[in-house]
């Protein structure tokens, strides 16, 4: 296996391009699972697991870890990409699985249902075209409010 020209656990301004596909396809799978039970507690799981990723780090993202550790060193490190607009993507499906789980909670089954899908649908969309929405909405964000943004995929460090 070749170097890593990044470490996943302290260079948090850049991401394995692969590694984001890698938690849509886990989340994308698991919130389909979770509304087609009626699982609504496994939205809420999935919801804080982002969000103590997003806080605490990679190391306590199990998906993060799942792959930085299995697969990454058994087929080597994808083109490196700016981390901001999948941390802001994690961010938004985080408050949809919350608000998902908290809706189920209160009995109103629908909304946590069509909220769950939502997640789903755009997770699995993600890991299977590459096309991230709320990546695509972090950068338009950037535009909108003019703010510099570097273009991903980064460059390879020589």
């Amino acid at each position: 296996m070749k170097q890593r020209l990044a470490d996943p656990y302290r260079d948090t301004d850049v991401i394995d391009s692969r590694a984001p596909r890698f938690n849509q396809t886990t989340i994308g799978l698991l919130a389909t699972l979770a509304v087609a039970t009626g699982w609504w507690w496994l939205l809420g799981v999935l919801g804080a697991q982002l969000l103590v990723g997003l806080t605490l780090g990679r190391r306590f993202c199990l998906p993060c870890l799942a792959y930085f550790e299995l697969v990454q060193p058994r087929f080597g490190e994808g083109a490196l990409e700016d981390a901001r607009p999948p941390r802001f993507a994690n961010l938004v499906g985080a408050a949809f699985l919350v608000t998902a789980a908290v809706a189920y909670a209160a009995g109103l089954a629908t909304l946590g249902a069509v909220l769950g899908g939502v997640v789903a649908a755009l997770a699995l969309l993600a890991a299977a075209t590459g096309f991230c929405t709320g990546c695509e909405a972090y950068k338009l964000g950037c535009f909108l409010l003019g703010r510099p943004f570097v273009a991903c995929p980064l460059p390879p460090r020589g």
